[in-house]
Order: C-alpha cells, then sequence, then structure tokens
C-alpha cells in the first residue's frame, strides 16, 4: 500500500523546504543584523560612548575602554598556550594601535555586512576575530555558547553569498557576472 499521497495532476510538486528567494532573504536579515551590532560597537569605539538608556531599557555597547578592561581580565584567567603572552606582551602595550585597528574593522566589516558589498569576505575576517575573542574567553567560566553564537553565523555568512539579496553585491554582479564567485 502506497502511503504518500501523489500532488493532482496538474499541481505544482510541494516542497518541504522555503523557496530560494525566501532563503536568501533570511540570510540578508542575519548578515544585516550582524553587520550593524559590528558597526555599533564600532561606532562607540569611535566616539567612546557606552552606555545606552531608553526609557527602561538599558544596555551597553563595547567602546575602547570595555575593550581593554576585556583583554586585561581575560588574560588574567586564560589558560590557553600564547593568549597570555600575545594580549599581554603585544596587544595591550600596543593598544592605540590596535584599539584603532579593531575600530576600523568594526566598522568597516559592519558597514559592508550591512549594504551588503564583498559579504562573504567581511564575514571571514569578523570570524577572526571573534575566533580571537572564543580563544581569550575559552578558560573563563563562561556560558558555553557565549562565543559560538557569534562565531556560528560568521562561518554561515562567509560561506554563503548573502549579499545577494538586498546588497550591492547583486548590483556588482549584474554589471560584473565575472565576479560570481567568493567573496561576492
Amino acid at each position: 500500500m502506497n502511503t504518500h499521497s501523489a500532488a493532482p495532476t496538474g499541481a505544482a510538486p510541494t516542497s518541504p523546504l522555503p523557496s530560494p528567494e525566501l532563503l536568501a532573504k533570511g540570510l540578508a536579515a542575519l548578515r544585516i543584523f550582524f553587520g550593524v551590532i559590528l558597526f555599533t560597537n564600532g561606532l562607540a569605539k569611535l566616539i567612546g560612548v557606552r552606555d545606552i538608556a531608553i526609557g527602561p531599557y538599558k544596555s551597553n555597547l563595547i567602546n575602547l575602554e570595555s575593550t581593554r578592561n576585556i583583554l586585561v581580565n581575560e588574560s588574567k584567567v586564560n589558560e590557553l598556550p600564547l593568549i597570555k603572552p600575545l594580549v599581554n606582551d603585544l596587544l595591550l602595550p600596543n593598544f592605540g594601535l590596535f584599539g584603532a585597528l579593531a575600530t576600523v574593522l568594526e566598522l568597516g566589516v559592519g558597514l559592508a555586512l550591512i549594504v551588503g558589498i564583498a559579504t562573504r569576505g567581511a564575514a571571514l575576517v569578523d570570524l577572526g576575530q571573534q575566533l580571537f575573542l572564543a580563544a581569550l574567553y575559552a578558560s573563563s567560566n563562561r556560558w558555553a555558547f557565549e562565543q559560538p553564537h557569534e562565531y556560528v553565523p560568521l562561518v554561515i555568512l562567509a560561506l554563503v553569498p548573502a549579499g545577494r539579496m538586498w546588497g550591492l553585491d547583486a548590483r556588482l554582479l549584474r554589471r560584473r557576472p565575472e565576479l560570481r564567485r567568493w567573496p561576492f
């Protein structure tokens, strides 16, 4: 006995999967959301803002002072080889330079993700920053998923051309189809 029902003759087959366009829109929304997070943290570093209060809503962004404090505090408890020397001997003594680089990285990558230009490359650049943070937090008894929820979506965005929906990558590829490869 056949337990599968067939689509009526002439009817379009049904699929349990959403349309490719709907999936592209979902990935574009994820891309833009990550871009906003990065851009606002870069902006916080640039202008020095940390605390946000809108009515009863209170939150904070990671400005330069917060970034430096994270490096200092996490390097004290980190047990991974190379992390303490990297932070204490290179990053903290040269924090002016590395703070500026982090600011430019977050602003640039955030903007690239928001507008959808070279999105896979932009996601890969920020993936490096997020994996460094994961290593920094690795032995500090954090919530198990604190870092993966930041770098797993970036792995997806580095692999999938999410800038082709609601992004400048699509416009660029219409004009120059030979660029239809990574990072576009």
